[in-house]
């Protein structure tokens, strides 16, 4: 999710316009998930990734380069069915340790936790939280912070990708009693639909530890493949669910192309995780209609939808089939 300067806008018009409802944003992002909040709060855990950190109680506002975006994205982001986000990026140091602070804290006050950002050292370490009696970790990691650096005293405030960190951490979640870790990568090559040698090099070590149930990445701003690697799941880039790109000729037209990946986990008798094929659910941002993050196969379903808009569906579904054909099963609507 990434709060552009429009986005923004949109959710400061959505406000004043319902500045008589019952709950008083001064911004509201909440219509832009109301297409896709039946999918993510139809699940036991919903997972986002927040790319953008939150702005200071009291500072300006700011989008790229240095992202500090409204607290009431989280506000949204919860009313959608999200549980959790991951919060480590490339932009997490934007507004420094008091944005990292403001995002978690916002995050926590609308009842969604994360993993990625930490106002203590122990608030970076490996959690354990259960879901239907099954105890999780969620890890999450990034590949740099455009360039902004952290002091040494305080390199704890998120995660750059480092393997033997990784494992590290993999293995003192099993230690805890994890018995699935998932890990969240923001790694690959801006608007590259192919995984990069970084991104399949450390997926095969990771996979191979044993110590890693799940990979779920971000970051190019386009679809990436999935594939099983030493029998685990790797995702490696989702796409823009939620973003304001292309802003201008640098980014491609699939940048606005998403999906929502779901899977099943069960535990065998052995305490093996298994993940099941995941499923993936394309979306697309209808900026004509206010930054509507569209689920592709439910609005193409629809008799309410215009012709115009079933066309830029169509070719946003064509184009995330080209990489994900495999993943995307025949719309079936929710009961």
């Amino acid at each position: 999710m990434l709060s552009h300067t429009p986005l923004i806008d949109q959710a400061k018009r959505t406000a004043i316009a319902n500045s008589t409802t019952e709950i008083q944003l001064d911004y509201d992002f909440r219509p832009m998930f109301l297409d896709i909040k039946p999918l993510v709060s139809g699940v036991d855990i919903a997972v986002c990734h927040l790319e953008t950190p939150i702005a200071p109680d009291g500072k300006e506002l700011s989008t790229y380069p240095f992202f500090g975006v409204p607290k009431e994205i989280t506000t949204a982001i919860a009313d959608a069915g999200f549980d959790r986000c991951s919060t480590a990026s490339n932009h997490a140091y934007d507004r420094g340790n008091d944005g990292i602070d403001a995002t978690v804290n916002a995050l926590l006050t609308t009842g969604v936790e994360q993993s990625g950002m930490a106002r203590t050292p122990e608030e970076i370490e490996p959690r354990i939280f259960t879901v239907r009696g099954i105890k999780l970790c969620h890890l999450s990691y990034t590949f740099s912070y455009n360039g902004l650096t952290m002091p040494d005293e305080t390199k704890w405030r998120s995660a750059i990708i480092n393997t033997q960190r990784i494992l590290r951490d993999a293995k003192r979640a099993r230690e805890l009693g994890s018995q699935a870790t998932i890990v969240s990568m923001h790694w690959g090559t801006e608007k590259e639909s192919a995984a990069n040698s970084m991104q399949t090099s450390i997926a095969d070590e990771l996979t191979a530890s044993g110590l890693v149930d799940l990979i779920v990445g971000h970051h190019a701003h386009v679809v990436q493949p999935t594939k099983q690697v030493n029998g685990i799941w790797v995702m490696y880039g989702l796409g823009n669910v939620l973003s304001n790109l292309p802003t201008d000729e640098r980014w491609p037209i699939n940048s606005q192309d998403a999906v929502i990946a779901t899977t099943s986990l069960t535990i065998s008798s052995s305490g093996k995780a298994v993940f099941e094929k995941p499923v993936m659910h394309p979306t697309w941002v209808d900026k004509t209609h206010g930054w509507v993050i569209r689920d592709v196969q439910k609005s193409l379903q629809s008799i309410t939808t215009s012709q115009g808009l079933a066309r830029e569906l169509e070719l946003s579904l064509g184009r995330t089939t080209q990489v994900l054909g495999d993943f995307i099963s025949p719309y079936q609507s929710l009961p």
